[in-house]
């Protein structure tokens, strides 16, 4: 359990430092790796990509862990991302342009961890409400 904890935290603390090598050192080689937009990943390369991704649209960004269970091997993560949008942002329908709105979106991840590597991720969150924040979708109206 404690393999699990410390490398989910030495992910956290990768992500949040950007470091691309970090990342990547983190990743199974034959990762399984599912994001929001029918991200798919089967590289360490690729998955480290799709972070890497994030972190270029929000140079600023960082990932609070708010609560986590663990179930080893697999660890739960309840995530806040914060970040101002500034550079462009690749999505499955093209490049989203900087908007330059800051956002805090709510996210879960579930990692799967084996001999220190994170070998399955699955990511989940809101993504209606970053578009909202980032003002390329209209706020409802209220009833």
């Amino acid at each position: 359990m404690t393999e699990v904890k410390d490398t989910a935290a030495h992910f956290v603390s990768a992500f949040n430092a950007h470091d691309e090598r970090a990342l990547n050192a983190l990743h199974a080689d034959n990762i399984k790796f599912d994001a929001p937009g029918g991200f798919k990943a089967t590289n360490a390369h690729d998955a480290t990509a799709y972070a890497m991704g994030w972190l270029r649209a929000f140079p600023n960004g960082k990932m609070t862990v708010r609560n986590e269970i663990v179930s080893a091997p697999w660890i739960v993560q309840e995530v806040i991302m914060e970040g101002t949008h500034t550079g462009p942002l690749e999505g499955p329908t093209g490049t989203v342009q900087p908007t330059h709105k800051k956002i805090t979106s709510k996210g879960v991840q579930l990692l799967r961890i084996e001999n220190g590597k994170i070998v399955e991720t699955r990511i989940y969150f809101d993504m209606l409400d970053q578009l909202t924040q980032l003002g390329l979708i209209p706020v409802p109206a209220a009833v």
